[in-house]
C-alpha cells in the first residue's frame, strides 16, 4: 500500500520499505557531509601550502599521530634498516 506521500510503507518481498529508504537516505546525507568535509580539508592543505608548509610532511605527521608510539618506533627502525641495506 502507498501512503499519502506516495511512499510504500509496508513490506515488499520481506523488505521493510520505509526502513530501507531511511537507511539509504541517511547514508546519502553522510556521503554529502563527507564530500563537504573533504573540500574543507583540501582548503586547509592549500592554506598550509601557501604558508610555506610541505603538505606531504603534514599528511605523514597526521598518519603518525594516529599510531601508538611502539608502532611508530617499529616503523622507523624498519625504515632505517631498509635504508642502510640500500646504502642510503
Amino acid at each position: 500500500m502507498s501512503d499519502m506521500t506516495g511512499h510504500n510503507s509496508d513490506n515488499v518481498g520481506g523488505i521493510a520499505v520505509d526502513r530501507l529508504r531511511s537507511v539509504i537516505e541517511r547514508v546519502e546525507r553522510l556521503e554529502e557531509e563527507r564530500k563537504a568535509l573533504a573540500g574543507d580539508i583540501k582548503d586547509i592543505f592549500a592554506e598550509a601550502r601557501s604558508a610555506g608548509f610541505d603538505v606531504a610532511t603534514i599528511k605523514n605527521i597526521i598518519k603518525l599521530r594516529k599510531k601508538e608510539p611502539n608502532e611508530i618506533e617499529e616503523q622507523e627502525t624498519l625504515l632505517d634498516i631498509y635504508r642502510r641495506a640500500l646504502g642510503m
